[in-house]
């Protein structure tokens, strides 16, 4: 398996497990199939140059998984749209690319966060193993929303 890093040239390639993501595991991102699949080649192209890092987990032509980190702030990365295929589940694909992002952020002298649902079990466990930390529901967050808990690598 390998981690490779994807630029806007490869929106094709991020369309298609970016659907499959927002398909098969709809409560665990804000963002919804239905806003991206009619999604015009320009917006697929500019998600891959606002958000600096997105990388995928391969194995031959197969694409196992996908993670993106995005600066925020002078101190921190986050850790967004992580999604690992199901057949690639219970395997090292997850802490790869959470390692990835981290090492990433680490180079810029930057600490990582993520959001993750509360209710998302397997996710928080992935995040556990390889460091994260349970830092809560955040303040103010809106009774309206699925709550979210913010975690953040020991460090």
């Amino acid at each position: 398996m390998e981690i490779t890093r994807i630029g806007p040239d490869d929106w094709e390639t991020f369309r298609a497990v970016r659907l499959a993501s927002l398909s098969e595991s709809p409560s665990a991102f804000g963002s919804r199939y239905r806003d991206w699949v009619e999604a015009p080649t320009e917006r697929w192209r500019s998600r891959l140059t606002q958000v600096p890092l997105t990388l995928l987990a391969r194995e031959d032509s197969a694409v196992l998984g996908v993670v993106s980190g995005q600066p925020d702030g002078e101190d921190w990365v986050e850790l967004i749209s992580m999604w690992v295929d199901p057949s690639a589940r219970g395997t090292s694909v997850a802490g790869r690319l959470i390692g990835a992002v981290v090492d990433w952020a680490a180079g810029q002298g930057r600490r990582t966060y993520l959001m993750v649902r509360s209710d998302n079990t397997r996710a928080r466990t992935a995040y556990e193993r390889v460091g994260f930390v349970d830092k809560g529901v955040p303040d103010g967050w809106p009774d309206d929303e699925p709550p979210e808990t913010r975690m953040e690598l020991r460090g």
